[in-house]
C-alpha cells in the first residue's frame, strides 16, 4: 500500500536574513489528517517558517513541498487556508462581501459561494451577522471571520496562527471543535498558539523549534520519552509495597501527610503495567482509592526545552476552558 503524501514535508529548511540565519536545517513532516502544532519562543523562527511553507517567501536553502507540490504553485496554494496573527480585513465590507471577495480569489464559483458562505459563518459561531459591516465587529468576531475565510474554499492544509487569542473560553472550545472536524475530514492544521493547554488538547503531533531548529517533534507520549505519569492513592504503605511498584517503572513523588491517605506517583514505561500495579497494590493489604494515568504535561514539556534560552522571552499562557 502506497503511504499517503504529506501535507508537509521539509528538508534542512533555511533563510537567512542580512547573514543571520532565522530558520536553520529545518526538518517537518505533517501528514493529511494530522492536527500539528508548532511551538517555541519569540524570535524562534515560526513566523518565517508558516510564510515559506505558503510560499509568501522564498527560502534560502533546503526543501520543501505542501501538498505534494511547490508552495509558490498557484494550484497548491488554492488547496491552503490561512488564519494570520495579525489579520487586517478590510472593515467596509460586510461578512458577506469579505467571504464572497476571498471566495472568489480561491477560484470558487458563485453558486458555491451562496451556500457554502452561511454555511461557513454558522460553523464559526457569525450565523446571521454575515450582513454587518467588518467595522463593527468585536475582536474576537473579526477572529471567527478569518477563521471561516480560512475554511472557505475546503482547503486541505489549514494554517491557523494563534485562533483563539481573542476568543473567551466558550468561542475556544468551539474552535476545537472546529479542529476536531477537520480532522474528521482529512484536513490537516498547522497549529501556531501561545495556549499551551488548547494545542495539548487538539495535537497529534508538536514541533519545539529554538533559534530556527527543531529541538524536539512527536507525540507527547514520543517527547516524554515513552513513560505514562500514574497516580497512585491508597489507604496505607504496606511494607515494601513501593519497593514492588518500583519494578514496575519510576517513583517520582510520595505523600503520607494526608491521616489515613497516601498517595505515589509512578512512571511507566508500559502501560499494560497498570493492572499489574494494582494487583501488586491489592496484594498489599492496601485499600486502593484511585488509579490515575495522567497525559503529559506540555507547559513542562516547553519550559525544560525552551526556558534555559538566553534570547527567550516568551512565556507561554495557559488557559482553563
Amino acid at each position: 500500500m502506497t503511504a499517503p503524501t504529506p501535507a508537509i514535508e521539509t528538508q534542512g529548511l533555511s533563510k537567512v536574513y542580512r547573514g543571520r540565519a532565522v530558520v536553520d536545517g529545518l526538518t517537518l513532516s505533517v501528514q493529511p489528517g494530522e492536527v500539528f502544532g508548532f511551538l517555541g519562543p519569540n524570535g524562534a523562527g515560526k513566523s518565517t517558517t508558516v510564510k515559506m511553507l505558503l510560499g509568501l517567501v522564498l527560502p534560502s536553502g533546503g526543501s520543501v513541498r505542501v501538498l505534494g507540490g511547490s508552495p509558490a504553485d498557484p494550484a497548491v496554494r488554492a488547496r491552503l487556508g490561512f488564519l494570520p496573527e495579525q489579520f487586517r480585513f478590510q472593515t467596509w465590507m460586510t461578512g458577506h462581501e469579505f467571504l464572497r471577495f476571498h471566495g472568489r480569489l480561491a477560484g470558487m464559483t458563485a453558486d458555491d459561494l451562496r451556500t457554502r458562505i452561511p454555511e461557513v459563518l454558522e460553523v464559526v459561531g457569525l450565523g446571521g451577522r454575515g450582513h454587518e459591516a467588518l467595522g463593527g465587529y468585536s475582536k474576537g468576531m473579526l477572529q471567527r471571520a478569518g477563521l471561516a475565510g480560512a475554511i472557505l474554499a475546503r482547503p486541505q492544509l489549514v494554517f491557523l496562527d494563534e485562533p483563539t487569542s481573542a476568543l473567551d473560553p466558550i468561542g475556544r472550545v468551539e474552535v476545537r471543535e472546529i479542529i476536531e472536524r477537520l480532522r474528521g475530514q482529512g484536513v490537516a492544521v498547522f497549529l501556531n498558539s501561545h495556549l499551551l493547554s488548547e494545542v495539548e488538547q487538539v495535537c497529534d503531533r508538536v514541533a519545539f523549534v529554538k533559534q530556527g531548529r527543531v529541538l524536539q517533534q512527536g507525540s507527547m507520549r514520543e517527547l516524554m520519552g515513552g513513560v505514562l505519569p500514574l497516580d497512585v492513592r491508597v489507604d496505607t504503605l504496606p511494607p515494601g509495597l513501593l519497593d514492588t511498584l518500583a519494578r514496575y517503572g519510576e517513583l517520582r513523588h510520595t505523600d503520607t501527610n494526608t491521616p489515613g491517605r497516601a498517595s505515589v506517583e509512578l512512571w511507566l514505561q508500559h502501560e499494560d503495567a497498570i493492572p499489574q500495579v494494582a494487583r501488586a497494590v491489592l496484594d498489599s493489604g492496601a485499600h486502593l482509592y484511585a488509579l490515575t494515568p495522567r497525559r503529559p504535561d506540555l507547559e513542562t514539556l516547553f519550559l525544560e526545552l525552551i526556558e534555559d534560552t538566553p534570547e527567550a522571552s516568551y512565556a507561554p499562557e495557559v488557559a482553563h476552558a
